[in-house]
């Protein structure tokens, strides 16, 4: 009785075995042949009922088989599109570009060209890391915008090259306001000013411009004594634009405060500079020369993971 069990459970899994083997025989034949015809076919067939991967393979087989042909238009279409369903954004993205290359004229080049630009949309990472994506993204759908200025989907590669431009903006948001919490407050000022400059509609410009000034006044409360002054006086300059710009912020006290700091500050600063004995005015040049030259050779970046 146990080996008759043993022998139903072996026939069994055999009979399963050589089910899926003849199941896969079907589509491996289909591939090894050399009717294209068939395979062109089975292609479209299996692209229709959403077995993508499978398609994949007879279109990659077929994909210099119709150069030339009739077919080929229909071919390439479909092709760059089943990289798509299976969210292969950067084959896509290239595929699309082909079939634009190939048929310009053809009735579905828009479509392709906007295609390959969502592609790179998609393809667009989380703003902390590298934005090379979401700048070609840009590029493209701002091609195909001035070439189909007058198309449906314009309107949607605006919205489009909106949200990368938000992101782009969070990210020199977020990359000056790294300087500012490490410590590197030189180069927040610089990045802040870069970033407002870059963008000056950004939806950040209230925060940063303050953080500007908040930044200044760090910047020159570390520096040498020598150096304070002169950037305690443009803490002040960037506290009076910021309450000037945003007279109902959040932050007008705070700017104010820093203000008022920066000004008793400065006459703190006069005073230790008027009683340096010309020794310490030395040690205080020496120091300054120091300073300007590990400015000149930084050797600290930017610590880009921290911002995820």
């Amino acid at each position: 009785m146990f080996k008759n069990r043993r022998l139903i459970i072996w026939c069994s899994a055999l009979a399963f075995a050589l089910g899926m083997v003849g199941c896969k025989s079907k589509f491996e034949k289909l591939r090894a042949s050399n009717d294209n015809v068939a395979k062109y076919k089975e292609a479209i067939n299996l692209y229709n009922h959403k077995k993508y991967s499978k398609a994949l393979v007879l279109f990659e087989d077929l994909s210099n088989k119709y150069r030339g042909r009739p077919e080929n238009e229909d071919l390439l279409y479909y092709f760059a599109y089943t990289n798509y369903r299976l969210r292969d954004y950067t084959a896509a993205r290239y595929h699309f570009k082909n079939f634009t290359d190939q048929y310009p004229q053809s009735d579905r080049a828009e479509e392709c060209r906007f295609m390959g630009a969502y592609c790179y949309y998609l393809d667009s990472p989380v703003y902390s890391l590298d934005q090379d994506n979401t700048l070609k993204a840009i590029e493209s759908l701002q091609l195909f915008i001035n070439l189909y200025p007058k198309s449906d989907r314009a309107q949607e590669a605006a919205n489009f090259i909106q949200d990368l431009r938000d992101k782009l903006e969070r990210k020199a948001y977020a990359n000056a306001k790294l300087y500012l919490d490490i410590g590197d407050y030189k180069a927040a000022v610089i990045a802040f000013q870069n970033a407002l400059r870059d963008y000056p509609d950004t939806k950040y410009a209230e925060e940063m411009e303050y953080l500007m000034v908040e930044a200044q006044y760090l910047y020159a409360k570390n520096s040498m004594l020598k150096s304070q002054e002169k950037r305690y006086e443009e803490a002040i300059e960037f506290s009076d634009s910021f309450v000037n710009n945003y007279p109902e912020s959040k932050h007008i006290k705070d700017a104010e405060d820093l203000k008022k700091d920066s000004q008793k500050d400065i006459q703190q600063v006069q005073k230790l500079i008027a009683s340096l004995t010309p020794t310490q005015k030395k040690e205080e040049e020496e120091k300054e020369k120091l300073v300007k030259e590990q400015d000149n050779n930084p050797t600290v970046a930017l610590p880009q993971q921290s911002l995820q």
